[in-house]
């Protein structure tokens, strides 16, 4: 494997999402990552379908989106944990592991002598990350959690969807698994983070992730907001809470996304919406004004939006350079020339289909460039190989 990590070996005992999207950034990043599966079963996220990823025969396969959609690059063996032989295959991985991953409910691998404790141990350097719903200490440290019920607890949807007296109105979750994906990103930089400590130190470190944690730390602005007023921050719909005009506005033949970020690009903004005289209006002319009188300013844009289609007014605040964007459709996002540009999209050969697209690491680097050579394994698929590489091939069952 290329990439600048392409020297670090990954042990990844974690399933769904958060875990496995950090051990797929690690692995799309170089890494060597090593997928743990219950011997049989996998990964939960398999069977999270349809749909499942059509085979060379025309036939769906036993390969779900979702799981396809988070394990690229990794190498699969199967382990029943469970039993002492499972156990020692772990301890062996692990001793030649410079990451560990795993999302068990708190003290789960204890029981099986897989600890932190257990594999620093074995290799008193390993970085032992723990991924857990509300973090291996306090009240709630044996609950199950998924992203959807965490978007509710951290507070991510008293702030997401329509105003309550509105169409529409209420408590919306983001359309992903966002806690999950940010726990999974907040666990790669803390686990590179401990790489590097352990270049200075020599030590390895434990991790403990909590996707509740996550959650609040994502709050961000709207829980300074609260913090500096001391006013509940509510649902706003598409509008921006502290910036405008950013909303979605109707045009003459659907909407267009606008993102006026700050009083110069306002200025330009009313020029071509024919109304320059906003930019001098006091009401108008400082974003902290326009926050202000937001409930005079709305309506006369969006009586000027409603007077010509879309493609006019992406050409002029384009040529004006005012941000602003259609609402793409996720098959309208691969369309995009940029998109495509970059090449966001790609198609890995697969074992069972010949080839499987995958949207790709956006990391580009210059002196370690990133290969996708590798794409999600199939169950059990790299079991021989690994446990040949340990020595272990005896034929026992893991």
């Amino acid at each position: 494997m290329a990439g600048p990590l392409s020297h670090i070996r990954v042990l990844d005992l974690s399933r769904i999402m958060a875990g496995p999207w950090s051990g797929q950034i690690l692995a799309d990043l170089g890494a060597d990552v090593i997928k743990v599966e219950r011997t049989g079963e996998g990964d939960d996220t398999r069977k999270w379908g349809p749909p499942y990823l059509t085979g060379s025969d025309g036939k769906p396969t036993k390969e779900s989106g979702y799981y396809l959609s988070v394990n690229r690059g990794k190498r699969s063996v199967e382990v029943d944990i469970s039993t002492e032989r499972g156990q020692a295959v772990i301890r062996e991985i692990a001793k030649t592991s410079d990451i560990v991953l795993e999302n068990f409910k708190s003290g789960t691998l204890d029981r099986y002598g897989l600890g932190h404790e257990h594999l620093k141990a074995e290799n008193p350097r390993v970085i032992y990350a723990s991924i857990t719903g509300f973090g291996t200490t306090g009240p709630k440290r044996e609950d199950v959690a998924y992203d959807f019920m965490i978007q509710a607890m951290g507070g991510l949807m008293s702030v997401t969807g329509e105003r309550d007296d509105l169409p529409g109105g209420g408590p919306q979750k983001v359309g992903i698994p966002i806690i999950d994906i940010m726990t999974g990103m907040y666990t790669t930089i803390a686990v590179l983070a401990a790489l590097a400590n352990r270049d200075q130190t020599g030590k390895g470190d434990y991790i403990d992730v909590s996707m509740l944690d996550v959650s609040v730390a994502m709050l961000a602005n709207q829980a300074m907001n609260f913090l500096v007023s001391g006013k509940t921050p509510k649902r706003g719909g598409n509008r921006h809470p502290n910036i405008q005009p950013q909303d979605v506005f109707a045009v003459a033949d659907g909407h267009i996304v606008l993102a006026v970020g700050n009083d110069e690009q306002f200025r330009r903004f009313a020029t071509v919406l024919g109304a320059p005289e906003w930019a001098d209006d006091e009401r108008f002319s400082t974003n902290a004004a326009r926050v202000t009188n937001l409930s005079t300013l709305h309506p006369m844009i969006c009586e000027r939006f409603a007077q010509k289609p879309l493609q006019h007014w992406l050409a002029e605040l384009g040529a004006a350079k005012v941000p602003c964007g259609p609402i793409n459709t996720i098959p309208m996002v691969f369309d995009e020339p940029q998109v495509q540009h970059r090449e966001m999209l790609r198609e890995l050969p697969h074992p069972l289909a010949g080839s499987v697209k995958q949207v790709v690491s956006p990391m580009r680097f210059t002196e370690a460039p990133l290969s996708f050579d590798l794409p999600p394994p199939l169950l059990g698929q790299h079991t021989d190989e690994i446990l040949a590489s340990l020595g272990l091939t005896d034929g026992a069952t893991t």
